[in-house]
């Protein structure tokens, strides 16, 4: 049975394919699409090279741009982080000072009653010194 491919090219068998298929297009019909597509052959194409031209340029601006944003991202996405860095410690340092404003606001709620339980007790014994210096008066 013969294969049914032949296996071993030569290069005149691939060139010679390809630089017929690229004259069979560019011969009868060449449109702008496929010229456009298959590149410039010679200086017959010169108006068009220019086009092309134009048309990398314009793509090179737009990957300039691009790479240009993505690196404001990257920069934007850095100083986003550190934004949410510093809003945690300062919700951290919120927490904590509310919960040390509590606490000393015990310990002055207690303080005031203390003070008011040591005047209650010293009004306590003047009024009652008062008392016994007039009983003791009027006893005698």
């Amino acid at each position: 049975m013969p294969p049914k491919f032949k296996r071993h090219l030569n290069d005149d068998d691939v060139t010679g394919s390809v630089k017929s298929e690229r004259r069979n297009l560019l011969e009868d019909d060449s449109d702008e699409e496929e010229d456009f597509f298959l590149g410039p052959s010679g200086p017959r194409f010169g108006p068009r090279n220019d086009k092309i031209k134009h048309v990398q340029n314009q793509v090179d601006e737009v990957i300039d741009v691009m790479q240009e944003n993505i690196t404001k991202v990257i920069e934007r996405g850095e100083r986003l982080d550190e934004l949410q860095d510093k809003s945690e410690s300062l919700s951290d340092n919120a927490t904590a000072f509310s919960n040390r404003s509590k606490q000393l606001r015990r310990q002055m709620w207690w303080r005031g009653c203390q003070i008011k339980a040591v005047m209650a007790l010293a009004a306590g014994i003047l009024l009652l010194v008062i008392i016994i210096l007039i009983v003791m008066k009027y006893r005698t």
